[in-house]
């Protein structure tokens, strides 16, 4: 039997993902594996593409209008959860799963000031320390982020 993790988009459509906070027009939103700053998700496309710009324009418009919709809900959340909530962070990178999707992370005033502004990629092997997995501890936020989610999707009547 395939671990989820092998097939994070397969298990998502068959309900087996289980950190899948919705699905959107593009893609399924989903918390991250690691939490090392509180609140990280992803939006990883439903369909077959490696770079952004192997879809057609108007899939382009509707995933980064996905992606930005996910954040509004990450701020939303952890803006309630944390008071040093500071920012957010988009990326669409590809390098280690060449499978389109795109990453918000959320940035704090906490951050050790030599993380603080640059990329969260900079903290290194750090944030995938076991202490930072996603659990139970984090369901307080992750509901928040899927409740928020499904708020704005509700009155959302983008492209």
């Amino acid at each position: 039997m395939t671990h989820w993790k092998d097939d994070r988009i397969g298990s998502a459509e068959r309900g087996e993902n289980p950190t899948v906070l919705a699905g959107m027009r593009t893609g399924w939103a989903v918390m991250g594996d690691t939490q090392h700053l509180r609140g990280y998700c992803l939006l990883l496309y439903a369909g077959k593409a490696n770079h952004l710009t192997d879809l057609p324009r108007d899939e382009r418009a509707r995933f980064l209008l996905d992606l930005s919709l996910l954040g509004e809900a990450v701020e939303q959340a952890c803006r309630k959860h944390d008071k040093g909530f500071r920012r957010l962070n988009y990326e669409v990178l590809g390098n280690s799963w060449e499978h389109l999707h795109g990453h918000v992370h959320p940035r704090y005033h906490w951050e050790p000031e030599e993380f603080r502004h640059g990329p969260v990629w900079r903290y290194g092997s750090q944030r995938l320390a076991p202490a930072h997995a996603l659990g139970p501890r984090h369901d307080a936020l992750r509901n928040d982020i899927a409740q928020a989610l499904k708020d704005i999707l509700a009155k959302s009547s983008g492209p």
